[in-house]
C-alpha cells in the first residue's frame, strides 16, 4: 500500500502546481485599485482654447512622481511643465505650456493607488477641432510584463511562506509538541520561513520597477531602491523583514532549546512561545494589512484589525494542514503523529474556520458593497469562486474529521495490544538471558584465552546484528502502521485538503490583486455621471457593451455626439475594456436609423484618432426624432459584434 501511495502524492502535486500555474497566468498584470472618475478637460471633449492645466480625479488618493502625468501634443511631443501636484482631496493636475495649437492632445497618466498598486491609463481632448496624432497610446498594463510576473509570483511565495511558517508553528506548538523533535517539521517551518524571506527581499528589489518603469533592468536600480524604501509599501516589506528576524529566533527555540527541557520547564517555555509567536505572527500580517486593500477606503481603522485576524485564522487552517499532512506521510515510527494530536488541530480548524466566516463576511461588504458586484465585477466574480472552494475543504475536512474519530479509536486498542505484547516479549527476554548466563557460566573457563581475542569481532556483530533487528522491527512497525485503514483514510482526506488548498491560495493572491468591486462601481457611476453632464449640455453620450465572442473580446463602446441635433454633427468613437483603459481594434462602423420615418441606415465610417478612438466630422442628422444608432465593432479578422441604442436626437 505504501509503494502506491507515494507515486498518487507525487502525481497530484504535480497537477495541483499545474492548475495553481494555470490560476497565475489567467490572472494577467493587476487590475488598478484606484480609478479614474473624471478628468478636465474630460475625455474626448473639444474646447474652444488651450486649458492652463490638466486635472485628473481618482477614487482614491494616489502616489505621485515627475513624470506621472503626461500631455503630449498631436506629433508625441510633451507640452506639459511636469512636476504634478494635487488640488485637493483626490483631484491632481499638471500645468500646460502656453499658446498651444488647436489639434487632438493625449492625456497619459502612470501613478500608485493608495493600497499599493500601479495604475496607468490614456485618454484624448482636442483643442479647437479634432486632428490626427501620431501617439501611439500603450495598452499595456500598469504592472505586466516580466516584472509583473515576478512580482505577482513574488507576493504568491510571501503568502505561502507566511502561511507554512505560522501554521506549521502553531500545529507544532497547540497540537503535537511531539513535532519538535522530527526532523521533518522542523524542516517545514524552516523552509516556510526561508521563502517569506526570500520573497520579501524580492518584492523590495522589484518593486521599483513594477510601479514604474517595468524593464528587468531597473531592478537592481538603487536609487529606486531608495524610493521605494520612503514609500508606505517599502516600509512594510522592511517591517516584515525585522519581524522574521524575531521569527528565526522563535524557531531555534522550538526546535533548539524546547525539547531538552523538563516537563515543568516546558510548561512556563510553552507560554512565552505561545505569546511571543502570537505577537510575531500578528505583526507578519499586518506588513500586508497596513499597505493593501484595508489601508484604504471605507473603515480603514476597523478593516485592517480585522484583516490581520483573516490572515492569522488562513495559517491557523491551511498551514496547521500542511503539517498535518507532512506529519502524516513523514513523521518518524518512533513519534507517530496520534490521534490525540489530531483531535486537537480539528479544534483549531474549526475555531479558524469560524473566524474566516465571520471576517470574510465584513470584508466582501466593505469591498463589494452590493449584490450586483457579485456577478457583475471580476472581484465579486473571483470572490465567488473562493466562496466554492471554502465550501469545498469544509465538506473535505468534514470527512477528515470522521477518520480522526476512528483513528483515535483504533490507536487506543493498538496501544492496549502493543502493551501486552510488550510484556510478552519482556518476559521472553528474561529467560533468554537467563540461558545465556547459566550456558556462559559453564563454558567460561574452556574459552577464557580464545575468547580474548575474540572480544572484539563478538562485540562488534553483535551491534550490527542490534542495528538490523531494531531495522527490520522499524520497517515491520511502519507497514503495520501504513496498513491502517484509519490512518490510510486521513491521509487521503488531508492531501485532497491541501490540494484544493492550493488552488484557494492562488485565488486569494487574484483577489488581492483585483479592484475591489465597490470601487468599479464607483467608477462606473461616475463616467455615467460624466455623461448625464454632457446631455444636459446638449450633447448626447452613449455607452453599450459589446462581446465579439473571440478572447479578450469584451468592451464598451461609448459614442459622443455633438450638439446632437438635425444638422452637422461632431461625433467621437471610443472603445474601451470593461476596466477602462483603451482598446485598440482594427474597425468601427457606426450606422443611424429612424424608424419611424423610414429612413437609414445611414452609415459613417470615422477616421483613427489614436488608440481606441475614432472621429468623424460633419455627421449629418437629416431630422429630430427617435434614432436608432448602431455601431459595429470588430476586434479580430474574424470576431465582430452589433450593438445599437436608441436616442433622442434634436
Amino acid at each position: 500500500m505504501t509503494s502506491t501511495i507515494a507515486p498518487r502524492v507525487r502525481t497530484l502535486v504535480l497537477l495541483l502546481l499545474a492548475a495553481t500555474g494555470l490560476l497565475l497566468a489567467g490572472a494577467g498584470p493587476v487590475s488598478a485599485h484606484a480609478a479614474l472618475t473624471g478628468s478636465d478637460p474630460r475625455q474626448g471633449a473639444v474646447v474652444d482654447k488651450a486649458p492652463q492645466q490638466v486635472s485628473l480625479t481618482f477614487s482614491e488618493k494616489v502616489a505621485l512622481a515627475d513624470d506621472s502625468l503626461r500631455v503630449l501634443d498631436p506629433k508625441g511631443k510633451r507640452v506639459d511643465r511636469g512636476d504634478p501636484a494635487g488640488t485637493g482631496g483626490t483631484t491632481y493636475s499638471v500645468k500646460l505650456h502656453s499658446g498651444l495649437p488647436d489639434g487632438t492632445y493625449t492625456v497619459t497618466y502612470q501613478v500608485v493607488s493608495e493600497d499599493s498598486h500601479p495604475v496607468a491609463g490614456a485618454y484624448t481632448f482636442s483643442i479647437g477641432a479634432p486632428s490626427k496624432t501620431s501617439v501611439s497610446v500603450d495598452d499595456r498594463a500598469a504592472g505586466g510584463g516580466v516584472v509583473g510576473v515576478l512580482y505577482g509570483f513574488g507576493r504568491y511565495v510571501s503568502y505561502a511562506g507566511f502561511i507554512v511558517l505560522v501554521g506549521g508553528a502553531a500545529f507544532v506548538l497547540g497540537c503535537w509538541r511531539g513535532g519538535t523533535a522530527v526532523r521533518s517539521m522542523q524542516r517545514l517551518v524552516v523552509s516556510g520561513w526561508l521563502a517569506l524571506t526570500a520573497a520579501t527581499l524580492g518584492l523590495l528589489l522589484v518593486r521599483g520597477s513594477y510601479t514604474g518603469s517595468g524593464k528587468v533592468g531597473d531592478i537592481f536600480d538603487l536609487d529606486l531602491l531608495g524610493q521605494v524604501l520612503q514609500t508606505k509599501t517599502g516600509a512594510a516589506l522592511v517591517s516584515r523583514l525585522l519581524l522574521l528576524a524575531a521569527a528565526a529566533l522563535f524557531i531555534a527555540v522550538l526546535f533548539g532549546a524546547y525539547d531538552k527541557r523538563d516537563d515543568e520547564e516546558k510548561r512556563d517555555l510553552t507560554f512565552g512561545l505561545a505569546i511571543g509567536g502570537t505577537v510575531v505572527a500578528a505583526g507578519l500580517a499586518a506588513s500586508w494589512a497596513m499597505s493593501e486593500h484595508a489601508s484604504t477606503g471605507l473603515q480603514a481603522g476597523l478593516a485592517m484589525p480585522v484583516d490581520v485576524l483573516h490572515l492569522l485564522a488562513v495559517a491557523g487552517w491551511l498551514g496547521g494542514l500542511t503539517a498535518l499532512l507532512e506529519a502524516l506521510y513523514r513523521a518518524p515510527v518512533e513519534t507517530p503523529v496520534d490521534g490525540a494530536a489530531v483531535r486537537r488541530f480539528s479544534r483549531l480548524a474549526f475555531g479558524s474556520v469560524l473566524t474566516l466566516v465571520v471576517t470574510g463576511i465584513y470584508q466582501s461588504w466593505r469591498q463589494l458593497g452590493s449584490w450586483s458586484a457579485f456577478t457583475g465585477t471580476r472581484y465579486g466574480q473571483l470572490l465567488l469562486v473562493k466562496i466554492g472552494l471554502v465550501v469545498l475543504l469544509v465538506g473535505i475536512a468534514w470527512i477528515s474529521r470522521r477518520w480522526t474519530a476512528r483513528l483515535a479509536e483504533s490507536g487506543a486498542a493498538v496501544s492496549a495490544k502493543a502493551a501486552e505484547e510488550g510484556e510478552n516479549e519482556a518476559d521472553a527476554d528474561a529467560d533468554v538471558e537467563k540461558e545465556r548466563v547459566t550456558s556462559g557460566a559453564v563454558t567460561s573457563a574452556a574459552t577464557t584465552e580464545s575468547g580474548t581475542a575474540d572480544a572484539g569481532a563478538g562485540s562488534e556483530r553483535a551491534a550490527q546484528l542490534a542495528r538490523q533487528r531494531a531495522a527490520v522491527d522499524t520497517a515491520r512497525r511502519k507497514r503495520e502502521r501504513d496498513a491502517d485503514p484509519n490512518r490510510f483514510g486521513l491521509r487521503r482526506s488531508v492531501l485532497a485538503e491541501a490540494g484544493v488548498a492550493v488552488v484557494l491560495l492562488a485565488v486569494t493572491t487574484m483577489l488581492t490583486s483585483t479592484e475591489p468591486g465597490r470601487t468599479e462601481e464607483q467608477a462606473a457611476a461616475a463616467s455615467s455621471s460624466a455623461s448625464t453632464e454632457a446631455n444636459a449640455a446638449g450633447a448626447l453620450t452613449l455607452d453599450m457593451s459589446f462581446d465579439t465572442g473571440g478572447e479578450d473580446g469584451k468592451g464598451v463602446v461609448r459614442i459622443d455626439l455633438d450638439p446632437a441635433r438635425s444638422g452637422a454633427n461632431e461625433m467621437h468613437v471610443y472603445v474601451l475594456r470593461p476596466n477602462g483603459r483603451a482598446f485598440d481594434i482594427p474597425e468601427v462602423k457606426v450606422a443611424f436609423t429612424l424608424e419611424a420615418q423610414d429612413i437609414g441606415p445611414l452609415p459613417v465610417v470615422p477616421d483613427h484618432i489614436s488608440t481606441g478612438h475614432w472621429s468623424a466630422s460633419g455627421v449629418q442628422i437629416p431630422m429630430a426624432g427617435e434614432w436608432k444608432i448602431a455601431v459595429t465593432v470588430r476586434t479580430s479578422d474574424i470576431d465582430q459584434a452589433t450593438v445599437s441604442k436608441n436616442a433622442q436626437i434634436g
